[in-house]
């Protein structure tokens, strides 16, 4: 083999990593915005939709990482009390609990890496979005904020 190509193929190799088992599952959830008003503004995220339930039980587990202005967004499909946990969750996370009409109903902070404490709604909720911990504070999160996506009516 040439020294051309074989400078190509590792070059090629470098740039375009082998896509993991957790990022190729993510990669078939649809990506969309999610819209948070708090008193400090409107705050814009990408959010994956965790939608089925294959992509509600993997959630963030395994994620190394998490930028600030993405998420994921768990839509129910109706309203009930939810229960989430941090079991193979390897970063810390916000989660806020939404009700049916976008309403934010509760915000758990800087959740616990790896912790199987049941983290619970309270309340029936359509949907929970999942940040990277410290979110909440930096946009000035509280309950009755308002979540902008269309599963929110």
């Amino acid at each position: 083999m040439s020294r051309f190509i074989y400078s190509f193929l590792v070059l090629f190799a470098v740039s375009f990593p082998v896509m993991t088992t957790s990022a190729w599952a993510s990669s078939k959830m649809k990506v969309e915005t999610v819209v948070i008003t708090t008193s400090s503004g409107r705050h814009s995220f990408m959010a994956e939709i965790a939608d089925t339930p294959a992509h509600r039980n993997r959630g963030l587990m395994f994620r190394k990482t998490l930028p600030m202005d993405q998420g994921m967004l768990f839509d129910n499909g109706e309203d009930k009390e939810m229960y989430m946990w941090m079991r193979n969750t390897v970063i810390s996370l916000d989660m806020i609990f939404i009700a049916k009409d976008g309403t934010v109903v509760k915000v758990a902070k800087n959740t616990e890496p790896f912790s199987e404490a049941i983290i619970s709604s309270g309340a029936p909720v359509r949907g929970v979005f999942e940040a990277a911990a410290g979110t909440a504070d930096r946009i000035k999160l509280k309950p009755g904020d308002r979540v902008e996506h269309p599963i929110f009516r």
